[in-house]
């Protein structure tokens, strides 16, 4: 096993050069949830090059298949995404998004790069391992679809990822709060369900000097926002992490104006699945009482997105031990459990699973802005470590 970590050590190191060119490009060529038809193109014609067969799923997805010798014995799977956000970029690179309003501040071109390279590697040592690794490019992570459903990874999984009955699936996230050059995993519950909520508060509008004639639905949703987070604080168990958050309120036309109607957004994250089935009983009751104080209506709905992510404790372990063995133990440490949510969670519950983090944090640099701010970036030292870490793990995990 020595023998093929320096191997994948040395390939890493010889390709980064085309690790930081498939990055920038995918970095300056930006494209949204489920429309990534660029995308997925450039990720199909990397692998066409190299050899390695591929299949399209889900119309932006791509699976290839890598088999080593004695093929049927063990199936594992490595998992990147590659959809973009919509922010508008501020950082000043010579491959800053060419697209308006669109780019990676997630850091998914990065995984993509890594996983492409991951991918190339591991076809070229594919002689020196058995079994076979699925490799999945998944679009639409950012996105929770009209019927509830979270992201691709559902689409993937019905694609035919689960032919053959994969043993283990791993992915690699980056993470600006992570100094470059080490990785963090977390056994167990990782990240959070996510949930996006609609209340609409309506009332009956008016002249702002006559506040007396209306129902005004702008102090209404005030005391809606305010009062649910009394759900966190006095619902929750203080040992169950919850979050509720309000990123949206609409409502409105003029300073002078008291509108019918105002509409809030905002998303509702928990670790336990029972726990989070209360809250959606709760949030809807808990605003229409608010709104009938004040003889208002509401129209409430919470739209399900991803479980929360399952960290399997003997997967999480293997892939710590693995890291280890390949990045030094001084850099391998237990990360915190994030609010954050992942639609890995769905290919979790289908198998083991394990999501980690590769550091991209460069103080010296000025590479600290964090995910999905405007101005997110990634020290590029990272893909190395990234691309030969996935390789890594993959075939150690075929050899277990």
């Amino acid at each position: 096993m020595n023998d093929i970590l320096l191997r994948i050590k040395e390939l890493s190191r010889q390709w980064r050069p085309d690790t930081i060119k498939t990055r920038r490009y995918l970095h300056e060529h930006p494209e949204l949830s489920y429309l990534e038809v660029n995308t997925s193109k450039y990720i199909a014609g990397k692998l066409a090059e190299w050899g390695i067969p591929f299949e399209i799923l889900s119309e932006t997805g791509v699976m290839a298949t890598i088999e080593g010798k004695n093929a049927s014995k063990k199936t594992t799977c490595l998992r990147s995404d590659h959809d973009a956000l919509p922010i508008e970029e501020k950082n000043e690179l010579p491959f800053k998004s060419i697209y308006p309003g669109v780019s990676h501040m997630c850091g998914h071109d990065a995984h993509t790069a890594c996983n492409l390279t991951a991918a190339r590697i591991l076809n070229e040592l594919r002689n020196d391992f058995e079994g076979t690794l699925k490799i999945i490019f998944q679009p639409g992570e950012e996105t929770v679809r009209e019927d509830g459903t979270s992201g691709a990874a559902s689409m993937m999984l019905e694609g035919g990822l689960l032919n053959n009955r994969p043993a283990s699936i791993i992915a690699q996230h980056v993470n600006p709060h992570l100094p470059v050059g080490k990785v963090a995993v977390k056994p167990g519950n990782a990240m959070a369900s996510v949930d996006i909520i609609s209340i609409i508060v309506n009332g009956i509008g008016g002249h702002g000097a006559m506040p007396h004639e209306c129902i005004d639905p702008v102090v209404v949703a005030c005391n809606i926002v305010v009062s649910l987070q009394q759900i966190v604080s006095r619902k929750a168990n203080p040992f169950q992490p919850t979050v509720l958050s309000f990123g949206k309120i609409s409502g409105g036309e003029a300073f002078n104006v008291i509108p019918s109607k105002v509409e809030l957004l905002g998303t509702l994250r928990a670790f336990d699945e029972t726990w989070r089935t209360e809250l959606h009983r709760l949030i809807p009751e808990m605003a229409a009482s608010i709104a009938a104080v004040y003889g208002a209506t509401v129209e409430c709905w919470v739209r399900k997105g991803p479980p929360h992510v399952y960290n399997e404790p003997a997967l999480s372990e293997r892939v710590a031990n693995a890291a280890v063995a390949y990045m030094g133990a001084e850099n391998v440490q237990e990360a915190e459990a994030y609010m954050f949510g992942e639609d890995f969670a769905h290919y979790a519950l289908e198998m083991p699973g394990c999501f980690y983090w590769l550091g991209v944090r460069n103080e010296a640099a000025g590479i600290t802005s964090g995910l999905h701010s405007d101005t997110m970036n990634i020290d590029e030292q990272a893909l190395e470590h990234g691309a030969g870490l996935m390789a890594w793990l993959a075939v150690n995990e075929l050899q277990i």
